[in-house]
């Protein structure tokens, strides 16, 4: 299939703002993307990118005094099929893990393991390692995390969405990657496009979503805690340890947001095409 994506976001500034963008389709689906992705602004300023420590394309670029909105596009080729699902894969033990992977066993800005250790170990100590043990932790997030836009707030954590229940998409992955990393199985933050593809539509506005993955048997696996069923369409854009290595924007100074637009849609091809 094709999915067409795209975004059009927008913010005023005071003044002339330097800024650090994320917006851009993850190195690793290059391949899939039909001619070439584009990333405007408006007005027209220069965007320099680069790819930070975690591998994933960002954009250096100085908002003029007013503000600036970014359009972006591209086309996308997927298979069509939904998340890998393979019960056979190890946990590894750790004294064999890679050491860039180590990183992602430890705590980090959202995803407190030394706050969770003894929560994640009475809950998850008797799971069978491995999948099986990542997916109860899904299971588990699943059930003991209500969804909803009102409870998103930018300063939460995987500790605070245990206790409040509560949360967006990020808040899920946060807290299930977390319980991830307190048994001991490396997990790291994904956020990408996620449309309504394959399933009844949502009564949300679109946006971007955010997920996780987990290491095991030498490979990144998706987990997905907030839906909890394989889905398909998935555009991976950022990776890292958590929200606050993969955020869309961030600015040098004041800045308000003013709108925001996301697509992520399946082209279907005309009746009678070839």
């Amino acid at each position: 299939m094709e999915i067409k994506v795209g975004f059009e976001i927008a913010y005023t500034a005071p003044a002339a703002t330097p800024m650090v963008i994320m917006l851009s389709i993850h190195p690793s689906r290059l391949p899939d993307i039909v001619g070439t992705e584009t990333i405007t602004t408006e007005p027209s300023v220069p965007i320099k990118f680069y790819n930070d420590s975690f591998g994933n394309l960002c954009g250096r670029l100085v908002a003029p005094a007013g503000g600036v909105t970014f359009h972006g596009s591209a086309i996308v080729r997927d298979s069509g099929l939904p998340d890998i699902v393979d019960p056979s894969a190890q946990q590894m033990p750790i004294d064999q893990l890679p050491d860039e992977l180590l990183l992602y066993l430890m705590p980090s800005r959202y995803c407190e393991t030394d706050k969770l250790t003894d929560i994640a170990w009475s809950l998850f100590g008797n799971a069978p390692a491995g999948w099986a043990r990542v997916q109860a932790i899904c299971d588990f997030v699943h059930k003991h995390v209500s969804f909803g836009y009102e409870h998103a707030h930018h300063m939460k954590s995987a500790h605070d969405v245990y206790q409040q229940r509560t949360g967006v998409c990020r808040d899920f992955a946060h807290l299930a990657l977390t319980l991830c990393r307190c048994m001991g199985i490396p997990a790291r933050y994904c956020t990408g496009y996620m449309g309504d593809i394959g399933i009844p539509p949502e009564p949300y506005p679109m946006d971007f979503s955010g997920w996780f993955q987990v290491y095991l048997s030498g490979q990144w696996y998706t987990f997905d805690a907030r839906h909890n069923v394989p889905r398909m369409g998935r555009i991976l854009m950022a990776t890292g340890r958590d929200a606050a290595d993969v955020a869309l924007s961030t600015s040098f100074g004041r800045m308000t947001l003013t709108k925001f637009h996301v697509v992520s849609d399946e082209i279907v091809p005309a009746r009678g095409a070839a």
